[in-house]
């Protein structure tokens, strides 16, 4: 039976030859389906897990804290390695993590979920949670944020070595106001994970090299399923079921739209039948496989009406903008350097620019956001291109009440010799 995650080896691109990935052996499949399956399987977690928290303790022992208390589903992943319903927990948070910078790390569940993650390797204690969230607590929130506050500050007095400043991500008032009482100075830790998050370990490559080649199968089941009187929903559906079939988690954000809703960007798919001719573009924003981010943009003609010359014009600008960009990136690279640098967007697409020239990817959009040059006073913010960062380079191109406009993106892994390609599939198809 033939596997039905097998795409057609279809990689003919403007991307340099020394780019391209080696194409299959003749008579072979692509390697995609169970192989790549097998492959995801393969990645070292425990070397990976140990990495992240290296990493994280490492910047707490610069913020000068005790520990961290970690609320955010994806920053406890990245600290323990675990994840138990990432996406509810977001906003109905009720598991956490304490993670002591010169100590145990204590992981909190749900009563009933404890099961889910046992066994982490850098998990040394899993208690029962406290939810206070007024979801579960009713009109006990007070008191379950008291008890709350009353274990956490013990964890702090047992490990902080007389250290009360605690980092946190986030936390709402009432236990705010309760630790503050029991004398904990809260410190802000988000800035420091996103720095430990900045630079990627093998395995962690490993992990986005295999969400991203699951996302261009599923770039490529989209393409072939585009056809006239298909709906941004269908086909946006496929994304989600190549990535869930895949050991994938969740996607992002809906952003698939076509013809008219395509200019301004930032609209949201939904029922719109798809018209011949009609530019389609979409942001994956796919959280694939270990919980890593696939994070391209592309933008396809639906068939049967060739391309307009207005439509081949945007295409052509967005991606001199995206390959030019592209090329700039290097290790020691300065991010003000890089917004001086980078494409001058013609003057007739500034209103309408992307919000960022270029943004760091980990599990989900993380540190840094490039801001263009006109926008660097407003938000701008510098530092360094490292090698192993992994970053997504965007373009938006599109006239302000223009009837269409054009969403690229690549995703590259920063290396001594400059960007690498993740992606296999081309910018224009």
């Amino acid at each position: 039976m033939q596997d039905e995650f097998s795409a057609p080896g279809r990689h003919t691109s403007r991307i340099r030859p020394d780019q391209r990935p080696a194409s299959p052996v003749e008579g072979e499949p692509p390697p995609v389906g169970r192989e790549l399956l097998a492959r995801i399987a393969a990645i070292d977690e425990d070397a990976m897990r140990h990495w992240r928290l290296s990493r994280l303790r490492a910047e707490l022992q610069r913020l000068d804290v005790a520990g961290a208390l970690l609320a955010d589903p994806i920053n406890i992943r990245y600290a323990t390695g675990t994840r138990n319903m990432a996406v509810w927990t977001m906003h109905a948070p009720g598991r956490y993590a304490f993670v002591a910078t010169d100590g145990p790390v204590v992981l909190f569940e749900f009563a009933a979920t404890r099961h889910v993650t046992a066994g982490s390797p850098t998990v040394d204690e899993t208690r029962d949670s406290t939810p206070w969230i007024s979801f579960l607590a009713g009109p006990r929130v007070e008191e379950k944020a008291a008890l709350w506050a009353e274990e956490v500050a013990s964890l702090v007095a047992a490990h902080g070595g007389g250290n009360r400043r605690l980092a946190v991500d986030r936390c709402d008032p009432p236990g705010a106001l309760r630790l503050h009482a029991l004398g904990l100075a809260l410190v802000d830790v988000q800035g420091a994970i996103e720095q430990a998050r900045r630079i990627k370990s093998p395995e962690e490559r490993a992990c986005l090299r295999a969400s991203m080649e699951v996302c261009d199968i599923a770039v490529e089941r989209m393409r072939a399923a585009l056809r006239p009187g298909i709906t941004e929903n269908q086909l946006w559906a496929i994304l989600h079921a190549v990535n869930t079939a895949h050991g994938g988690e969740w996607i992002e954000a809906r952003a698939l739209v076509s013809g008219p809703r395509t200019n301004p960007w930032f609209q949201e798919c939904g029922d719109r039948v798809i018209e011949a001719g009609e530019i389609v573009a979409f942001d994956t924003d796919m959280v694939g496989p270990h919980g890593y981010l696939a994070d391209i943009s592309r933008t396809l003609i639906c068939p049967d009406r060739p391309a307009t010359d207005r439509q081949r014009a945007l295409l052509a600008q967005s991606e001199e903008q995206v390959l030019f960009n592209t090329s700039l990136l290097r290790p020691g690279l300065s991010f003000r350097d890089f917004a001086e640098r980078s494409w001058p967007v013609p003057e007739r697409f500034l209103a309408n620019r992307y919000m960022m020239m270029v943004h760091g990817v980990g599990f989900v959009d993380e540190y840094p956001s490039v801001a263009y040059v006109q926008d660097w006073n407003a938000w701008g913010f510098d530092g360094v291109f490292e090698e192993n960062m992994v970053v997504s380079v965007e373009s938006y191109i599109g006239e302000t009440g223009g009837p269409d406009g054009v969403k690229l993106e690549q995703q590259v892994l920063i290396t001594a010799g400059g960007a690498e390609l993740l992606s296999r599939t081309p910018l224009l198809t």
